[in-house]
């Protein structure tokens, strides 16, 4: 028996959201009360494990047992305590609140990347051995036309609207077990009705939730805004569609087809036939819930695709040594007999191969592979991903993040340059030293950061080592951080083709630095021409490099208040007058006189409450204000896209005095 003490989230097995909305809904109103703070008791108790049971004991006489195979529970009877109020007790309710969410078994489940704002707390799943197969369309004319939305769909639409307006409503700090399981059930009710998009993402924001208020460090809070803005925008769109057959309204003013905003119950694999692949890369994966390792590979059509190994964990202490140790497993694709490392280097011959839209190559019965040999990122077919030039690339990626993730093409966030490293400067949030590097030529100054946070994987070292070296060239895979300056999450390295002096690498890394699986040492860093021995560290950055972040146009203003009513809800929004007219002033004399306004309507929605001849606030359904909030948070997402493809389109001015221009370029 494995016996742990842990707060929430760890230790604790997965639960189906279902069962979270039916045994809290199960609560007297009195019980419902007492929840959150019964939850905060039942996190201290100790927690034991014996197979597929978990246990806590209560008290001195009654015993709580979660019944999980494979590690979630499936059902409201698989929640036992021993209590004289069970099965109407508030034991069960606060077990399946601490419990982490899992996935629907019906749910397409897919690899994500670990700051993807789209699906912040969506669990990422190790490959189905049996996925679904479909023959590929390409004829859009062949193609069916969606069904109009039924009854039960425009219901569950609302349903899921009205709680996701309450939920913004009372924000993180109010939003406790009872709103989580309100929009889980009203979520759970969306599924039924066949409208998965919107389910996935209720998961998605109470997962979000949960670990703001849990102080989980994986919290974000642009995540969770991200997560809620995409909320809102499908349940308005899809209650806006009334009975139109192919499109309905987004936030964005572009129609989106019904069965974008449907979404699919399961992802769908195409039959590819024979596929030859060359690997890429590999990176570890590290969520709250799941950890392990993803592989990237091209094909001789320059199309990239992914295998992935990923499984729950339950322990946060031991889940980034079980990430940064996925290397070393076996790709599970057919008869492949070689490691995701090596594979990062190698290549693959597969028959039979099946992949999904987003890339991801399906693990069935009737897939067949074996070893082949790899190709140099200076050779075809990899080195053609870096021809085109980085604005191009930039310019792909945020286009990308405009599509449902699980239609994103692989790798459509991935930007691969060649560069020269800079050294260090206090460019980061706070002036906190980031490494700086420059497109080979000519480029804006780009911040390289690491590929995942956090300490106990590679990319941190790795970084701090490249720091040593300015003026090395690189040639880099990274994922492109939206930001009004240039930010790259670097996931691998390798020489540049004709680099004089290179990376200096064994042999078998194939002269490429998977930096989250692989720690780089000072051998590896290029030879010193006049002593023959690696490149020494260096004292300090170049003293051309900026020593201040450049100031840029108050764009924060905006966004600040829509995270803030995020964190905590409507009633944080009602600041003194002096305040909002300081506020508004700073937005309009940098030419953001939309963003004004929109702070302005945002402000007195917030502050427009029904109240009743005593003067008491009247409970309302809040969608003025969320319609508000949606609307200032899609304009502040449009223009930090907006803001990130200017920064990326040319050599910028290291005093910022271009960004004011390019932010009202964005506005207009």
């Amino acid at each position: 028996m494995q016996t742990t003490q842990d707060r929430q989230g760890d230790g604790w097995p997965g639960v189906r959201p279902e069962v979270v909305a039916e045994v809290v809904s199960a609560l007297s109103a009195r019980l419902q009360k007492r929840l959150d703070g019964a939850a905060a008791k039942l996190a201290e108790r100790p927690l034991s494990r014996d197979g597929d049971e978990w246990r806590v004991q209560v008290d001195e006489e009654a015993v709580l047992v979660l019944h999980a195979p494979s590690g979630v529970v499936l059902g409201p009877a698989d929640v036992r305590c021993g209590c004289l109020l069970a099965p109407a007790c508030v034991h069960r309710a606060a077990a399946v609140t601490l419990c982490p969410l899992a996935e629907a078994d019906d749910q397409a489940v897919d690899y994500q990347a670990v700051d993807d704002p789209v699906a912040v707390g969506t669990p990422a799943a190790a490959t189905p051995e049996a996925p679904t197969t479909a023959t590929a369309t390409t004829d859009p004319e062949s193609e069916p036309v969606p069904a109009p939305l039924t009854p039960a769909e425009r219901a569950a639409a609302r349903q899921l609207h009205r709680a996701a307006c309450a939920l913004l409503a009372a924000g993180v700090s109010g939003a406790g077990a009872v709103a989580q399981a309100e929009l889980l059930r009203s979520g759970h009710g969306a599924r039924a009705a066949g409208l998965y998009r919107p389910a996935a993402a209720a998961v998605a924001v109470v997962t979000g939730i949960r670990a703001a208020r849990s102080g989980a460090p994986d919290h974000r809070l642009a995540d969770l805004v991200a997560g809620l803005r995409e909320l809102l925008n499908l349940t308005t769109a899809l209650t806006a569609a009334g009975g139109s057959p192919v499109d309905a309204p987004t936030g964005t003013g572009t129609p989106a087809p019904l069965a974008a905003l449907r979404g699919t119950a399961r992802q769908a694999y195409a039959e590819e036939g024979g596929l030859r692949l060359y690997g890429l890369f590999a990176e570890p994966v590290l969520t709250a819930t799941h950890a392990g390792v993803v592989s990237w590979a091209v094909d001789t059509g320059g199309r990239l695709s992914t295998v992935a190994e990923v499984t729950p964990h339950g322990d946060a202490a031991t889940a980034a040594p079980l990430a940064a140790g996925a290397g070393n497993r076996t790709v599970r694709l057919g008869d492949a007999a070689l490691t995701h490392r090596e594979f990062s280097r190698a290549g693959l011959a597969v028959q039979g191969a099946t992949r999904s839209t987003g890339g991801r190559l399906g693990a069935g019965a009737s897939v067949r592979a074996v070893r082949a040999t790899g190709a140099a990122w200076t050779a075809e077919p990899v080195a053609r991903l870096w021809a085109e030039p980085p604005a191009g690339q930039v310019a792909r990626a945020l286009a990308a993040q405009e599509l449902p993730y699980e239609n994103r093409p692989a790798g459509s966030d991935l930007l691969f340059l060649d560069v020269v490293l800079l050294g260090t400067a206090p460019t980061g949030p706070g002036g906190a030293l980031q490494l700086l590097a420059r497109p080979a030529g000519s480029g804006p100054v780009i911040a390289l950061r690491p590929g995942h946070e956090h300490p106990d994987l590679a990319f941190r070292a790795n970084l701090a080592l490249l720091a040593t070296v300015p003026g090395l060239r690189l040639r880099l895979i990274g994922r492109l951080e939206r930001a009004d300056r240039p930010e790259l999450r670097v996931l691998a390295v390798a020489a540049p083709p004709g680099a004089p002096a290179g990376l200096a690498l064994p042999a078998d890394r194939a002269d490429r630095v998977n930096l989250g699986l692989e720690r780089l040492q000072t051998a590896d860093l290029p030879a010193d021409p006049s002593t023959g021995r690696p490149t020494q560290p260096s004292a300090g950055p170049p003293a051309e490099l900026p020593t201040a972040p450049p100031v840029g146009p108050p764009v924060h203003v905006l966004g600040r208040r829509v995270e803030q009513a995020v964190t905590t809800g409507r009633s944080a929004l009602g600041p003194s007058a002096a305040t909002a007219a300081a506020d508004r002033g700073l937005l309009r004399a940098a030419g953001l006189a939309t963003a004004a306004e929109l702070l302005d309507g945002l402000r007195a929605a917030a502050a427009d409450q029904p109240r009743d001849v005593f003067g008491r606030i009247v409970a309302d359904d809040h969608e003025p204000f969320a319609s508000a909030w949606l609307a200032a948070a899609d304009y502040t997402e449009a223009l930090a896209t907006a803001l990130c493809s200017a920064a990326w389109g040319g050599p910028e001015d290291e005093d910022g005095a271009e960004a004011p221009e390019r932010e009202t370029q964005a506005e207009v």
